[in-house]
């Protein structure tokens, strides 16, 4: 189980300890035992197609990937509105 918990966090660009947390959270989320808001839900009817699979990209990246992209948004957002 290891070696095959090491591949797919290879695969998607992270630590052990990140792939775990991040299919433990994902996992919680499904059950429902763990709350977030209803317009960020996957199965939420707000959302499209395409942002489901964005949301649920988002979410499968590390926290410190997930902290560059929102950076790199915000810093093109203000590029754009000056």
């Amino acid at each position: 189980m290891r070696e095959r918990i090491a591949e797919v966090a290879r695969n998607h660009h992270r630590s052990m300890n990140s792939e775990i947390i991040a299919r433990l959270e994902q996992s919680l989320i499904q059950e429902g035992a763990i709350d977030t808001d209803p317009s960020m839900r996957l199965d939420s009817p707000e959302l499209s197609a395409h942002e489901r699979e964005l949301l649920q990209r988002f979410r499968q990246l590390s926290g410190r990937q997930q902290n560059a992209l929102l950076s790199l948004i915000a810093n093109d957002v203000e590029s754009s509105q000056e």
